[in-house]
């Protein structure tokens, strides 16, 4: 950030940072992004997107039980109505089993198919809207390790650290929940309510895409090494350089999402990875 920038912002204080509200740190960050509410509309399809792209990435695993009908709705900020019918095309795809009785409710299930369902969103999607939404994320993401670096603690710095060391590497599924918390947890680390929320419906709108490519070992080193390198960035106060590699990690992994785009286009409709 620039001395300009420092002078106009400076560091958050102590008491600044106890009036942001304390809900912007979920405890369970995957089902935060999985659960925000929906944008353009409460259209079952889009529920059923949702939560098909989370079940299908691991960010919802086997057995775990969904929020009720009711619950779900609130959630999503739609009718109740509309999250019972996104939950029966689940149920029709394999995807969810509902159990009556006192310990029933609505279930993931591993029966359903993996990848078939991203694999047609990315199909589905032109080079261009893709790069576009890129774009956007990036400038989202990048600006919250700007604010970031200008309104941490040296105790935020450690809890970003300890959050990196927790990512099991060896793990697509969990790579990609460690993702999705680091950029959240930056994102609160901004003390900007509004940059959280944009970031939560982004991680559920686009990430499941974006971060496809941690599907390869490699892309799951280079993503480690990046969060080293925004930390490493905030503790020294260089906002700047924490939102150039960030944005430089969002675009290493579109490059990769278009490259697969081409891949699955080429291959045609049939073809399941």
């Amino acid at each position: 950030m620039s001395c300009a920038a420092h002078k106009c912002y400076g560091r958050v204080t102590s008491q600044e940072k106890r009036i942001v509200p304390q809900s912007i740190r979920p405890s369970t960050t995957a089902r935060a992004a999985v659960f925000a509410p929906l944008a353009g509309g409460g259209r079952a399809e889009l529920v059923q997107q949702r939560l098909t792209d989370a079940i299908e990435l691991g960010l919802l695993t086997d057995g775990e039980r969904l929020p009720s009908e009711t619950e779900m709705a609130k959630k999503f900020g739609v009718a109740t109505v509309t999250a019972r019918e996104a939950l029966e095309a689940l149920r029709s795809r394999g995807l969810v089993e509902t159990k009556r009785g006192r310990d029933g409710g609505s279930f993931v299930t591993s029966h359903g198919s993996r990848d078939t369902g991203i694999h047609e969103r990315v199909r589905g999607l032109s080079r261009v809207e893709l790069r576009d939404m890129a774009v956007y994320y990036a400038a989202i993401a990048g600006s919250s390790a700007e604010l970031a670096a200008d309104r941490t603690t040296p105790d935020d710095v450690d809890h970003l650290e300890r959050v990196i060391a927790a990512i099991d590497g060896s793990s697509e599924a969990a790579t990609r929940r460690g993702e999705g918390t680091f950029r959240l947890e930056v994102a609160a680390l901004s003390q900007s309510a509004r940059l959280v929320r944009e970031e939560l419906r982004l991680q559920a709108e686009f990430a499941p895409l974006l971060w496809l490519c941690l599907r390869e070992p490699e892309y799951r080193l280079r993503s480690r090494a990046a969060h080293h390198s925004v930390v490493a960035a905030i503790a020294t106060m260089d906002g700047e350089r924490a939102r150039t590699v960030t944005r430089e990690h969002i675009g290493e992994s579109i490059e990769w999402l278009l490259d697969a785009k081409t891949d699955l286009d080429a291959k045609g409709p049939n073809y399941a990875r």
